[in-house]
């Protein structure tokens, strides 16, 4: 006495395509990438007089992955990336320890004559 029928599974001709592709979109790569642009009174100066955007970065990105995220969302030659790691910090607030997240920057300097515009 079986409850449970038994069932067969009928094979059927189904063709499987490849739904991702190796090369990924530009918003991908910025999702990926670039977290945002670090606009501190410092980076607004550095963008100025030498042409260098300050971006936060996801942890393990290197410095290939940021100048084509870059050239990809913007739509400029970055010349230079300089990545900077941020330790985190240890603060005392509302009478209990905690720790602040560190994060990571990139530096990224454009050609001469070129601008990113962020608003």
């Amino acid at each position: 006495m079986s409850i449970f029928k038994k069932t067969t599974k009928t094979s059927s001709s189904k063709t499987v395509e490849n739904k991702k592709k190796t090369e990924s979109s530009p918003a991908v790569i910025k999702n990926a990438v670039l977290v945002r642009p670090y606009i501190k009174e410092k980076s607004a100066i550095l963008a100025d007089e030498k042409g260098t955007y300050v971006f936060e970065i996801a942890p393990r990105t290197n410095k290939t992955e940021v100048a084509k995220a870059v050239a990809s969302i913007y739509g400029v030659n970055p010349v230079r990336v300089n990545i900077i790691n941020l330790p985190s910090a240890r603060v005392f607030k509302r009478g209990k320890n905690g720790v602040k997240a560190g994060t990571r920057k990139a530096l990224v300097t454009l050609e001469k004559g070129e601008k990113i515009e962020f608003m």
